[in-house]
């Protein structure tokens, strides 16, 4: 582990780091259309998600608990499935998500700025500018980090708990509710079909664990902060949700590109359409400043560990990885110029880069099964209860997660189409890397015992994570 990074994030940190990332415009959309596919029985889906989510954060827990370093899945895969596994399950599920839905949730924050507060100002102009304060933010340190998340995830869960209440109490609101005489759920056991949508609502919480060399006490707050931030968006998510079926048509949520506003709009008229741009743009801020903070840790563990070019191993006079950083960011801002977030096959990409998330966790799954089997001795802070039964049953969720990704099949196959190109570039990629650049054999393992050497030598370090 490297001493570079400095041990100053706190358990309200790391909560607003899990919340921070899962709550995004894409998932208020995600949000306001299960609830018009599904009416208020999208609450069962919602649950179902949950536990899936819950069984994923058991696994990244104990491998975290395990291994508390700053690289993420990428080193709980080292001493159980090899490099060129752990290469795929960052590259895949994290930094390919992150270089698409990281650039469309910025060109997001920019159209509705305009759309709402600057309608003179080129879109494309605010989401560069706003990439640009994060990045900046970020390289000043993880201080810099944690009092921008923590505020930016107090404005947009508060936001969310008060618009819900309000909508369901009535208070403060001028339009009228619509027509609400049907059932809880009129979709029967159907509802199921929907947890595929429903699991986006949480996906990322496991954010918190690259940031393992960064908070004070992982060992213990790492798992709270994760199970804490499920709950969080559980209770505001369904506030709002039922709110919004109160006072906006099941057919308009469900057809909608933008449902929460439409939401905000016929209950408070001109005023909530103006909060949910705030709301909207604070979330996709939140999101962005989590990605560019958790994934420059991955790809700074990945430095260290010769998996990619060293200067992703070094960090900057604040304790930063500042190349890591850089590089996203400016990724981000290819995207956004050459226009390939803005278009209409941003939803598509976006889902093939969720198919790749979701085979990662799979492999979260995998890793731990086998590190039970390596290594039954091992120290383990936390560990997944009942054996690995919910490791056996998360992975036959996610599968029946990746056999219905959209209710469209057209949709669908493009987003196989590009899943499965995506997989193959990060194989071809990896394997090209581990064998010729590395020189080691693909599937060879790292011993556990190597991972966590520097943990044992250092007392000060050891007495912090305990």
């Amino acid at each position: 582990m490297s001493q570079q990074l400095n041990r100053t994030l706190g358990l309200g940190a790391a909560v607003a780091t899990g919340v921070g990332i899962v709550v995004s415009s894409s998932a208020l959309v995600s949000l306001g259309q299960g609830f018009g596919a599904g009416g208020k029985g999208f609450i069962i889906a919602m649950f179902a998600a949950l536990i899936l989510n819950l069984f994923v954060v058991f696994s990244f827990a104990e491998l975290s608990g395990m291994i508390p370093v700053a690289g993420g899945i990428n080193h709980y895969t080292l001493p159980a499935m090899g490099r060129f596994i752990g290469m795929i399950s960052v590259i895949s599920g994290y930094v390919l998500v992150t270089i698409f839905s990281g650039s469309a949730e910025a060109g997001i924050a920019g159209i509705i700025f305009t759309d709402v507060f600057a309608p003179w100002l080129h879109p494309t102009v605010v989401s560069i500018a706003i990439t640009a304060l994060l990045g900046v933010i970020n390289i000043l340190g993880i201080r810099a980090y944690s009092w921008t998340q923590i505020v930016l995830t107090m404005i947009l869960i508060g936001s969310t708990i008060v618009l819900g209440i309000m909508g369901l109490t009535g208070t403060g609101v001028s339009g009228e509710p619509v027509e609400t005489s049907f059932k809880f759920n009129e979709m029967g056991w159907g509802v199921f079909g929907l947890t595929a949508l429903a699991i986006w609502l949480f996906i990322g919480v496991e954010f918190v664990t690259p940031l393992a060399e960064e908070i004070k006490k992982p060992k213990i707050y790492i798992p709270l902060a994760m199970g804490l931030s499920l709950f969080v968006i559980l209770i505001a998510d369904i506030l709002f949700g039922l709110a919004s079926v109160k006072y906006v048509p099941l057919g308009t949520l469900a057809e909608s590109a933008s449902p929460h506003v439409d939401f905000a709009s016929a209950m408070l008229g001109r005023p909530g359409q103006t909060w949910m741009g705030l709301v909207a743009i604070i979330a996709t801020t939140s999101t962005l400043n989590t990605l560019i903070c958790s994934i420059s840790r991955m790809l700074y563990g990945m430095g260290l560990n010769g998996q990619l070019p060293k200067i992703f191993g070094k960090t900057s006079r604040f304790g930063t990885p500042y190349a890591a950083i850089i590089t996203l960011c400016m990724l981000f801002v290819i995207f956004l110029l050459m226009g390939i977030t803005t278009g209409e096959t941003i939803v598509t990409f976006i889902l093939a880069g969720c198919f790749c998330w979701v085979v990662t966790y799979i492999i979260a799954h995998v890793d731990v099964i086998i590190l039970r089997i390596k290594y039954p001795s091992a120290r383990r802070s936390f560990k997944s209860p009942l054996g690995i039964t919910f490791q056996v049953i998360g992975i036959m969720g996610m599968i029946y997660v990746l056999f219905n990704m959209h209710p469209d099949p057209v949709i669908q196959g493009e987003i196989y189409k590009y899943s499965l190109l995506f997989l193959a570039l990060t194989i071809i990629y990896s394997a090209i890397w581990v064998k010729f650049v590395m020189k080691k054999p693909l599937f060879e393992t790292t011993p556990l015992e190597e991972l966590t050497a520097e943990l044992d030598e250092d007392s000060e370090n050891v007495s912090n994570i305990v």
